[in-house]
């Protein structure tokens, strides 16, 4: 799926003015501030799509709108007194909303992966020169309030060098300074960041929170549709949106009419997927379909070593019917194998730019011999 940085549910996160489903890590943040003794750094953690970096840039904003450390620009209270807020949130037409926003605040900094000079695109890490533009940035003044704030997109790409010139800016921080690192794979990050850093695991969202998203963001979905797309998104609102853009659903009821057809594929409707895996277009269909093999796979081991059916229920009719039919014929040793084969068979198949028709047969023929024996 798309990074985190570039889509939660719906907008990009620093001009996302909603927060779904993280009320207990907003409340957390909140009593911290208005606790006097605000940790430097925190890392804010969970599953991609469901709202970190929407929850980072909140309370960057938060933060940034204060007129002075520990204090409110916002009037109210007894005698002037300021008034405890009760939420991160600020108005879209706040003016820190709006330059958080255009990326224009002169004390807010945001790190992710850049773009490389040579070849036009994202760069698969963050590399050293953007870690070393943090301590710049957090040693100068604050231009406009009393904080300077830094949020790292992704800080799980940080290549070694990078992660070591962070870990110093972590371990001796100038004062004033917020560093917000958000990931979605923490187990990456140098064990001594973890340390240092105030922890904030974020949960996957529940299917009704991803519903009334998926209500908002394309309204007159088909509820039936918005019920399967937030089973399958498994509680990540940006994966619910991503699929719903690229038709996933279709995919994947196309898949799971291959898939009913084990342990003897339907060869003429394995072709007809593959053949449109190739061309410009067929490359993100080939990436939510490798995804969406991969996620039946997970499933079927699941639902075979529990007993249980599927997890959060059924996302297409007849799915927990397939499991156990596939689940008694086989001992789980082969399903594991095929899961580990085709994943790295996909992972592959991205890097060295392999033909993208043939990795889905092959993947649906190792399927096919599973589940044959």
């Amino acid at each position: 799926m798309s990074d985190e940085s570039e889509i939660e549910a719906g907008l990009a996160p620093r001009a996302n003015p909603n927060l779904y489903g993280h009320e207990a890590g907003e409340a957390a943040l909140l009593e911290a501030f208005a606790g006097g003794r605000l940790p430097h750094a925190w890392l804010i953690t969970g599953p991609r799509g469901i709202g970190k970096a929407t929850l980072a840039y909140r309370f960057a904003r938060f933060v940034l709108a204060q007129e002075k450390p520990g204090g409110s620009s916002e009037p109210g209270g007894l005698f002037g007194a300021p008034a405890a807020p009760k939420s991160l949130a600020l108005k879209p037409d706040h003016p820190v909303f709006r330059r958080t926003a255009a990326g224009g605040h002169a004390d807010l900094l945001t790190v992710e992966r850049g773009i490389d000079e040579k070849t036009g695109r994202k760069r698969t890490e963050i590399v050293v020169e953007d870690a070393r533009a943090v301590a710049d940035f957090l040693h100068l003044t604050p231009a406009e309030g009393g904080w300077r704030v830094v949020v790292i997109d992704g800080v799980e790409d940080m290549n070694r060098s990078a992660a070591n010139a962070v870990l110093k800016i972590v371990e001796e921080p100038p004062a004033q300074a917020l560093i917000l690192l958000v990931s979605h794979a923490p187990g990456r990050l140098l064990a001594t960041i973890r340390s240092r850093c105030r922890r904030l695991a974020l949960k996957p969202l529940d299917e009704a929170t991803i519903r009334r998203i998926l209500g908002e963001q394309i309204p007159g979905l088909d509820p039936g549709d918005a019920t399967a797309l937030a089973r399958l998104a498994e509680g990540s609102a940006g994966r619910a949106l991503e699929l719903a853009a690229q038709g996933g659903l279709d995919l994947l009821r196309e898949v799971m009419g291959l898939l009913e057809t084990l342990p003897r594929l339907d060869g003429v409707a394995l072709h007809r997927l593959a053949e449109r895996m190739g061309g410009a277009d067929g490359a993100e269909r080939f990436r939510t379909v490798t995804e969406l093999v991969q996620w039946w796979l997970a499933r079927l081991i699941r639902v075979g070593g529990t007993g249980e059916g599927p997890a959060g229920g059924e996302v297409v009719p007849g799915e927990s019917a397939l499991y156990a039919r596939l689940s008694a014929a086989r001992r789980l040793d082969p399903w594991l194998e095929v899961w580990d084969k085709t994943g790295a068979l996909f992972s592959r198949a991205e890097s060295v730019n392999l033909e993208r028709k043939q990795v889905v047969l092959n993947a649906f023929l190792a399927l096919e011999a599973a589940a044959r024996g």
